[in-house]
């Protein structure tokens, strides 16, 4: 049975909440799709995470997508609290695992703005074994250096481990350097995908 459970955040433990976060800014649905277009889904948003580039050469990125929403994308990310947010059963999850005998860390991309601008969707780090972000290690998932440097830094072993992270793309790259991979849909499917290896858990969130 695997002995340790490595956890992406955002999607799993954390909600991403940017489409609700950019229509608290005053941004319509519309406005919000351009947004993402010129930022989440550009390759900025990923030197980003890595710590390649910074918050201000980002966002000079993303302008450069798309120069007529600049004042937009300025005022979209001036400050990112409230955009990620720790799930209701982040701690009590973390601690069943912890209980039941199981090593428990992160592996995340996460920029240093939302590290240090979103802490309170970081309030189960306290209660695991460790874990890495990416731009402390200047890598982001799926690249399998990120994977093999956690693995490294915590002396751990591949085998014993179970990767849990809502983007297969990421659970794949997992799954070939020889983890565990469980694809997150929510709380409960996990919860079974767990019991299905071996790891039973109550299904109790509280």
């Amino acid at each position: 049975m695997s002995k340790n459970i490595v956890f992406d955040i955002g999607g799993v433990l954390a909600d991403f909440r940017i489409q609700e976060f950019l229509a608290e800014k005053g941004l319509d649905p519309a406005m919000t799709g351009r947004i993402l277009k010129a930022s989440v889904m550009t390759p900025y948003w990923g030197q980003f995470e890595r710590g390649e580039i910074t918050e201000d050469e980002a966002l000079r990125g993303f302008a450069s997508v798309d120069p007529e929403i600049e004042s937009e994308l300025r005022l979209a990310y001036s400050n990112v609290a409230g955009m990620l947010t720790a799930r209701n059963y982040a701690i009590p999850l973390v601690q069943r695992l912890k209980q039941a005998g199981l090593g428990v860390y992160y592996l995340s991309n996460y920029s240093k703005k939302a590290y240090d601008e979103c802490g309170e969707s970081l309030t189960f780090m306290p209660y695991m074994d460790g874990g890495l972000v990416s731009f402390k290690v200047g890598k982001t998932k799926p690249d399998s250096q990120m994977y093999q440097q956690f693995l490294d830094e915590y002396g751990l072993q591949a085998e014993s481990c179970v990767f849990v992270d809502d983007a297969t793309e990421n659970v794949e790259a997992a799954k070939r350097l020889g983890f565990e991979g469980i694809v997150f849909a929510s709380y409960d499917s996990l919860i079974a995908a767990l019991e299905q290896l071996g790891i039973r858990l109550e299904t109790s969130r509280n």
